[in-house]
């Protein structure tokens, strides 16, 4: 089965090296997708991507620190709330979410293959149900 988490930027000629490395020894967890699902283009603060991915601020903070130090994301001041930070993508997080986004769109593609259209179609209505009654979904970018 297609792995999204390792191949999004494992090998993805856009992504650094350093970042490519990474995913590719499997360092990159399911932990780190939530930045890639729930931070908005805009940027996002860290109690909404808490929120968003069902996770505490604390455990938000240490992956956004994470990622972070991979430059994928840069804190920076919120224009709205001078007390407040926000959350925004880096060029190199950019080029992350677009090889995540192809990733995901080539499991897709590998599965429909492998399980045939109309298997494939009644899993995808299944797991938009099972999502829509996902509040953590509903919010995303």
């Amino acid at each position: 089965m297609y792995n999204v988490e390792r191949h999004s930027a494992a090998h993805n000629v856009e992504v650094p090296l350093a970042l490519s490395n990474l995913a590719g020894r499997g360092q990159v967890s399911a932990a780190h997708i939530h930045i890639t699902r729930h931070l908005s283009r805009q940027g996002s603060r860290l109690t909404e991507l808490a929120e968003r991915a069902n996770m505490s601020k604390q455990a938000m903070g240490d992956l956004v620190t994470q990622c972070q130090a991979w430059g994928l994301v840069r804190r920076e001041p919120d224009l709205q709330d001078a007390r407040a930070r926000r959350i925004v993508f880096t060029d190199t997080g950019l080029a992350w979410l677009r090889a995540f986004e192809l990733a995901v769109t080539q499991a897709e593609h590998a599965f429909r293959q492998e399980v045939g259209a109309d298997v494939a179609t009644v899993v995808s209505l299944g797991l938009e149900a099972y999502a829509g009654g996902y509040s953590g979904l509903e919010s995303g970018p």
